[in-house]
Protein backbone atom coordinates (compact mmCIF):
# COMPACT_ATOMS: atom_id res chain seq x y z
CA UNK A 1 0.00 0.00 0.00
CA UNK A 2 1.04 3.62 -0.53
CA UNK A 3 3.20 4.79 2.37
CA UNK A 4 1.36 8.04 3.12
CA UNK A 5 -2.12 6.45 3.06
CA UNK A 6 -3.52 4.81 6.20
CA UNK A 7 -5.98 2.05 5.27
CA UNK A 8 -8.60 1.15 7.88
CA UNK A 9 -10.73 -1.98 7.53
CA UNK A 10 -14.28 -1.83 8.89
CA UNK A 11 -16.87 -4.63 9.03
CA UNK A 12 -19.05 -4.38 5.95
CA UNK A 13 -22.39 -5.34 7.49
CA UNK A 14 -24.47 -6.04 10.55
CA UNK A 15 -24.40 -4.85 14.11
CA UNK A 16 -20.60 -4.92 14.18
CA UNK A 17 -20.48 -2.38 11.34
CA UNK A 18 -23.01 -0.12 13.09
CA UNK A 19 -21.22 -0.19 16.44
CA UNK A 20 -17.81 0.35 14.85
CA UNK A 21 -19.04 3.40 12.93
CA UNK A 22 -20.27 4.77 16.27
CA UNK A 23 -16.65 4.78 17.50
CA UNK A 24 -15.81 7.19 14.71
CA UNK A 25 -18.89 9.32 15.42
CA UNK A 26 -18.07 9.47 19.14
CA UNK A 27 -14.60 10.74 18.29
CA UNK A 28 -16.00 13.29 15.81
CA UNK A 29 -14.47 11.53 12.83
CA UNK A 30 -17.15 11.83 10.18
CA UNK A 31 -17.17 9.02 7.62
CA UNK A 32 -18.49 9.52 4.11
CA UNK A 33 -18.60 7.57 0.86
CA UNK A 34 -18.69 8.96 -2.65
CA UNK A 35 -21.26 6.47 -3.96
CA UNK A 36 -23.64 6.04 -1.05
CA UNK A 37 -24.23 3.26 1.48
CA UNK A 38 -23.29 0.41 -0.88
CA UNK A 39 -19.86 1.89 -1.54
CA UNK A 40 -17.11 -0.38 -0.19
CA UNK A 41 -14.72 2.55 0.20
CA UNK A 42 -15.01 5.55 2.47
CA UNK A 43 -13.11 8.52 3.82
CA UNK A 44 -12.83 10.73 6.89
CA UNK A 45 -13.46 14.44 6.30
CA UNK A 46 -10.77 15.63 8.71
CA UNK A 47 -8.16 13.11 7.55
CA UNK A 48 -7.65 13.19 3.77
CA UNK A 49 -4.87 10.58 3.83
CA UNK A 50 -7.04 7.92 5.46
CA UNK A 51 -9.04 5.44 3.40
CA UNK A 52 -11.83 3.26 4.82
CA UNK A 53 -12.30 -0.19 3.28
CA UNK A 54 -15.42 -2.18 4.17
CA UNK A 55 -14.60 -5.88 4.45
CA UNK A 56 -16.09 -9.07 5.83
CA UNK A 57 -14.96 -9.37 9.45
CA UNK A 58 -12.97 -12.52 8.62
CA UNK A 59 -11.29 -10.77 5.71
CA UNK A 60 -10.17 -7.94 8.02
CA UNK A 61 -7.97 -10.43 9.86
CA UNK A 62 -6.38 -11.75 6.67
CA UNK A 63 -5.74 -8.29 5.20
CA UNK A 64 -4.18 -7.09 8.46
CA UNK A 65 -1.76 -10.00 8.44
CA UNK A 66 -0.74 -9.16 4.86
CA UNK A 67 -0.35 -5.47 5.63
CA UNK A 68 -2.96 -4.54 3.03
CA UNK A 69 -4.83 -2.66 5.72
CA UNK A 70 -3.05 -0.91 8.58
CA UNK A 71 -5.84 -0.78 11.16
CA UNK A 72 -8.85 -3.06 11.38
CA UNK A 73 -11.92 -3.80 13.46
CA UNK A 74 -13.00 -7.40 13.88
CA UNK A 75 -13.97 -10.01 16.45
CA UNK A 76 -11.59 -11.66 18.89
CA UNK A 77 -13.10 -15.02 17.90
CA UNK A 78 -12.04 -14.56 14.28
CA UNK A 79 -8.57 -13.48 15.35
CA UNK A 80 -8.11 -16.59 17.51
CA UNK A 81 -9.56 -18.85 14.81
CA UNK A 82 -6.92 -17.71 12.34
CA UNK A 83 -3.63 -19.56 11.92
CA UNK A 84 -0.84 -18.78 14.41
CA UNK A 85 1.35 -17.23 11.70
CA UNK A 86 -1.52 -14.83 10.93
CA UNK A 87 -2.05 -13.94 14.61
CA UNK A 88 1.66 -13.23 15.02
CA UNK A 89 1.43 -10.44 12.44
CA UNK A 90 -1.39 -8.60 14.22
CA UNK A 91 -1.44 -6.52 17.41
CA UNK A 92 -4.66 -6.17 19.41
CA UNK A 93 -4.71 -2.55 20.54
CA UNK A 94 -8.09 -2.33 22.29
CA UNK A 95 -11.09 -4.50 23.16
CA UNK A 96 -14.56 -2.97 23.13
CA UNK A 97 -17.71 -3.63 25.09
CA UNK A 98 -19.72 -4.61 22.02
CA UNK A 99 -19.79 -7.56 19.69
CA UNK A 100 -19.88 -9.70 22.82
CA UNK A 101 -20.50 -13.38 22.13
CA UNK A 102 -19.35 -16.84 23.20
CA UNK A 103 -18.17 -19.73 21.08
CA UNK A 104 -19.81 -22.82 22.55
CA UNK A 105 -20.46 -26.51 22.08
CA UNK A 106 -24.15 -27.29 21.78
CA UNK A 107 -26.04 -30.58 21.58
CA UNK A 108 -29.64 -31.57 20.78
CA UNK A 109 -32.04 -31.22 23.70
CA UNK A 110 -33.04 -34.87 23.49
CA UNK A 111 -29.51 -35.94 24.52
CA UNK A 112 -30.73 -35.75 28.12
CA UNK A 113 -27.88 -37.87 29.54
CA UNK A 114 -25.20 -35.62 28.09
CA UNK A 115 -24.47 -32.62 30.31
CA UNK A 116 -20.68 -32.23 30.34
CA UNK A 117 -17.62 -32.83 28.19
CA UNK A 118 -16.98 -36.03 30.14
CA UNK A 119 -20.41 -37.27 29.03
CA UNK A 120 -19.64 -36.19 25.48
CA UNK A 121 -16.36 -38.11 25.52
CA UNK A 122 -18.25 -41.26 26.49
CA UNK A 123 -20.70 -40.71 23.64
CA UNK A 124 -17.83 -40.16 21.20
CA UNK A 125 -16.19 -43.44 22.31
CA UNK A 126 -19.51 -45.24 21.94
CA UNK A 127 -19.92 -43.90 18.41
CA UNK A 128 -16.48 -45.22 17.51
CA UNK A 129 -16.95 -48.65 19.09
CA UNK A 130 -20.60 -49.44 18.32
CA UNK A 131 -21.40 -47.40 15.22
CA UNK A 132 -17.91 -47.61 13.74
CA UNK A 133 -17.86 -43.89 12.96
CA UNK A 134 -16.72 -40.66 14.52
CA UNK A 135 -18.95 -38.14 16.27
CA UNK A 136 -19.41 -35.23 13.86
CA UNK A 137 -19.17 -31.60 14.96
CA UNK A 138 -20.45 -28.92 12.56
CA UNK A 139 -18.70 -25.55 12.89
CA UNK A 140 -17.33 -22.44 11.23
CA UNK A 141 -14.52 -22.47 13.82
CA UNK A 142 -12.56 -25.69 13.18
CA UNK A 143 -9.27 -24.55 14.70
CA UNK A 144 -10.71 -23.34 18.00
CA UNK A 145 -13.08 -26.30 18.26
CA UNK A 146 -10.34 -28.86 17.61
CA UNK A 147 -7.97 -27.23 20.11
CA UNK A 148 -10.67 -27.06 22.78
CA UNK A 149 -11.83 -30.65 22.42
CA UNK A 150 -8.28 -32.01 22.37
CA UNK A 151 -7.42 -29.95 25.48
CA UNK A 152 -10.37 -31.55 27.28
CA UNK A 153 -9.38 -35.07 26.29
CA UNK A 154 -12.07 -35.54 23.64
CA UNK A 155 -10.32 -36.97 20.58
CA UNK A 156 -12.83 -39.24 18.82
CA UNK A 157 -14.60 -36.72 16.60
CA UNK A 158 -14.75 -35.41 13.05
CA UNK A 159 -15.18 -31.74 12.15
CA UNK A 160 -17.72 -30.83 9.47
CA UNK A 161 -17.38 -27.42 7.86
CA UNK A 162 -20.54 -25.34 8.16
CA UNK A 163 -21.33 -23.00 5.28
CA UNK A 164 -24.72 -21.77 6.44
CA UNK A 165 -26.95 -22.08 9.49
CA UNK A 166 -24.91 -24.32 11.77
CA UNK A 167 -27.89 -24.86 14.10
CA UNK A 168 -29.70 -27.11 11.63
CA UNK A 169 -26.82 -29.58 11.22
CA UNK A 170 -27.94 -32.06 13.93
CA UNK A 171 -31.41 -32.23 12.39
CA UNK A 172 -30.42 -32.67 8.75
CA UNK A 173 -28.00 -35.55 9.27
CA UNK A 174 -24.96 -33.35 8.66
CA UNK A 175 -23.54 -33.68 12.18
CA UNK A 176 -24.48 -34.82 15.68
CA UNK A 177 -23.47 -31.66 17.58
CA UNK A 178 -22.29 -28.15 16.78
CA UNK A 179 -19.79 -25.50 17.79
CA UNK A 180 -21.15 -22.01 17.16
CA UNK A 181 -20.99 -18.38 18.23
CA UNK A 182 -23.89 -17.04 20.29
CA UNK A 183 -24.63 -13.83 22.16
CA UNK A 184 -27.75 -14.79 24.11
CA UNK A 185 -28.27 -18.49 23.39
CA UNK A 186 -31.81 -17.77 22.17
CA UNK A 187 -31.17 -19.00 18.61
CA UNK A 188 -29.75 -22.26 19.92
CA UNK A 189 -32.72 -22.70 22.25
CA UNK A 190 -35.18 -21.93 19.44
CA UNK A 191 -33.57 -24.71 17.42
CA UNK A 192 -33.80 -27.27 20.24
CA UNK A 193 -30.12 -27.11 21.11
CA UNK A 194 -28.48 -26.88 24.53
CA UNK A 195 -25.02 -25.64 25.53
CA UNK A 196 -22.91 -28.14 27.48
CA UNK A 197 -22.38 -27.02 31.08
CA UNK A 198 -18.64 -26.78 30.50
CA UNK A 199 -18.88 -26.18 26.77
CA UNK A 200 -17.74 -22.55 26.56
CA UNK A 201 -14.79 -22.45 24.14
CA UNK A 202 -14.06 -18.73 23.94
CA UNK A 203 -15.41 -15.33 25.01
CA UNK A 204 -15.30 -12.79 22.21
CA UNK A 205 -15.78 -9.08 21.62
CA UNK A 206 -14.98 -6.47 19.00
CA UNK A 207 -11.33 -5.41 18.85
CA UNK A 208 -9.21 -2.66 17.36
CA UNK A 209 -6.23 -4.31 15.67
CA UNK A 210 -3.05 -3.08 13.98
CA UNK A 211 -0.94 -4.80 11.35
CA UNK A 212 2.58 -5.21 12.75
CA UNK A 213 3.83 -4.46 9.24
CA UNK A 214 2.38 -0.96 9.63
CA UNK A 215 3.75 -0.03 13.05
CA UNK A 216 6.55 2.04 11.56
CA UNK A 217 4.23 3.89 9.22
CA UNK A 218 4.10 7.60 9.90
CA UNK A 219 0.85 8.83 11.48
CA UNK A 220 -0.30 5.38 12.67
CA UNK A 221 0.00 6.39 16.34
CA UNK A 222 -1.90 9.61 15.66
CA UNK A 223 -4.83 7.75 14.06
CA UNK A 224 -4.91 5.17 16.86
CA UNK A 225 -4.95 7.94 19.49
CA UNK A 226 -7.85 9.63 17.70
CA UNK A 227 -9.84 6.36 17.74
CA UNK A 228 -9.08 5.67 21.42
CA UNK A 229 -10.27 9.02 22.78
Amino acid sequence: MIENIINIGLPSKGRLKHDTINIFKKNKLNLFSERGERDLFGYIKKLPNVKIIYLHARECIEQLSLGNIDIGFSGYDLFKESEVNVQNKILINKRYNFGNANLVLAIPDFWIDVQTLLDLDEVADEFKKKKKKLLRVATKYPNLTRQFLFSKGVTQFQLVKSLGSTEVAPFTGTAEIISDITSTGSTLKANNLRILKDGEILKSQACLMISKLSLKKSRIKKIINLLRR
